[in-house]
């Protein structure tokens, strides 16, 4: 069993900038991927990376804002998150999955933290 921890999040002007963290207490899985939930909203991908080939996806809406990047050693994701704007006010959420075939389906991730509240104002 995979526990995950996202930690980083916060409260930042429109324009600022945030890192989130996902640390797993082991690493038994493949991909990576953030997703984000704001109140009455559906849960939406935001980006993933996968540990084989190093490949990198991305929601269009945040491709040219937001980097996520990885520490092997550390066992650790991020999320780097620049120009924020207030519509990416959500609760962001790390999962974890062995090898699936859509980075960006939600249902297809095995592990999720208990996401990390990030609060843009504008």
């Amino acid at each position: 069993q995979v526990q995950l921890v996202e930690s980083g999040g916060g409260l930042v002007q429109a324009g600022g900038s945030l890192r989130l963290s996902c640390a797993a207490s082991r690493r038994t899985f493949s991909t990576v991927g953030w997703f984000r939930q704001a109140p009455g909203k559906e849960r939406e991908f935001v980006a993933a990376t996968t540990f084989t080939g190093g490949n990198t996806y991305y929601q269009d809406s945040v491709k040219d804002r937001f980097t996520i990047s990885r520490d092997n050693a550390k066992n650790t994701v991020y999320l780097q998150m620049n120009s924020l704007k207030p519509e990416d006010t959500a609760v962001y959420y790390c999962a974890a999955a062995q090898l699936i075939w859509n980075p960006r389906a939600a249902n297809l991730y095995d592990y999720w933290g208990q996401g990390t509240q990030v609060t843009v104002s504008s």
